[in-house]
């Protein structure tokens, strides 16, 4: 499979780099804004990061990095924040830059039409028009357009993250592989292992595996807290006031502890944050760690986040980490693209 390459648009960390290049997809570049990136993407993964605004990319900045490869593959995972169910409900500035992404998406896929497309986001993007537009878009150039909301657990992701995956081939009818797990892996399964701590504490063996520190509130909190619950177990003194109220009480799993028994629930980028989702831990009185959050996004256990002299920064590592691809999902997507050359009898 060395004979396909594939360029990784919006690539952050590396989890869709890092997915393919395990299945032996050939990633040539990542394309991201994001400074931050440049690190972990080059430090687990062969390819070379490019800084550099998507909408600055041309058709033949493209064609030279493909070179003369047999068959190109478009990767493409859009930041989602402007498609999200929160941002629907809450309102976004439609003027921001992210909402045209996928138009950039498009021209370029339209410009240099590689054999294969795929891109990844939330299930709610495709309510939108520039979805839409997007799909219009591959059936005129003449691709065969697969798409459907899949459930990452059934990839080996150990996590409840459904994402909408779009595949594309200009050679003949592609889909998705079958689920490759039989049972989801739970959180126990994925981070049973790893060295206890207390709220606020880091490893001495690796500096990802720390904890935020909880306010002496929050520390009463989670110690109601049972895994699986909500914040109804808790006493009325610890309740805060906006979920007693009736727009608060639909929100459960917010101070929530996972269970041990179940998959984790879909990583954010403020999945270090006790009082930001069910990220309790589901024994320990703290929330998940950063290194914990990566696992559960299906990212190895060594995959470097920083370099060895910087400083952990919770908002950007979980930024990193929470708007990531899961690795096995990656995986996943590769498998069908290399499926699709098989069965077409391309190779």
């Amino acid at each position: 499979m060395k004979n396909i390459k594939c360029i990784d648009l919006f690539c952050g960390a590396g989890g869709l780099t890092h997915g393919f290049e395990l299945e032996g997809i050939d990633v040539i570049a990542g394309i991201d804004l994001d400074p931050a990136c440049r690190y972990p993407y080059e430090a687990n993964n062969g390819a070379k990061f490019i800084q550099q605004d998507v909408s600055t990319i041309s058709k033949n900045d493209l064609l030279e990095l493909y070179g003369n490869a047999k068959f190109t593959v478009l990767a493409g995972c859009a930041p989602c924040q402007p498609f999200s169910t929160y941002s629907q409900r809450y309102g976004v500035n439609k003027g921001d830059g992210k909402w045209g992404l996928l138009y950039e998406f498009a021209r370029l896929a339209k410009s240099s039409t590689p054999d294969f497309i795929t891109m990844e986001n939330v299930p709610t993007v495709v309510k939108h028009a520039v979805f839409k537009d997007f799909v219009k878009t591959l059936n005129t150039l003449g691709y065969y357009v697969w798409s459907d909301v899949v459930d990452s657990s059934k990839y080996g992701v150990p996590q409840t993250r459904r994402r909408m995956v779009l595949l594309a081939s200009k050679h003949g009818p592609i889909v998705m592989v079958p689920p490759t797990s039989k049972k989801p892996r739970t959180v126990k399964q994925a981070i049973g292992r790893l060295r206890a701590l207390e709220a606020g504490e880091a490893s001495s063996g690796d500096r990802l595996h720390v904890s935020a520190t909880l306010s002496p509130i929050n520390y009463e909190r989670i110690l109601y807290s049972l895994p699986g619950g909500t914040w109804r177990d808790w006493p009325q003194r610890l309740v805060n006031k906006c979920h007693k109220a009736v727009t608060g009480k639909t929100f459960p799993g917010v101070y929530g502890r996972m269970a041990w028994d179940k998959p984790a629930p879909t990583m954010t980028t403020q999945c270090y944050g006790f009082g930001n989702g069910r990220f309790g831990h589901p024994d320990q009185n703290r929330a998940i760690t950063l290194r914990e959050a990566a696992i559960l996004q299906s990212f190895p256990k060594n995959y470097s986040f920083m370099h060895k002299d910087s400083a952990v920064n919770f908002t950007a590592l979980g930024r990193m980490i929470g708007n990531a691809v899961p690795v096995d999902l990656g995986r996943a997507i590769a498998q069908s693209i290399k499926q699709n050359i098989l069965d077409l009898k391309l190779l």
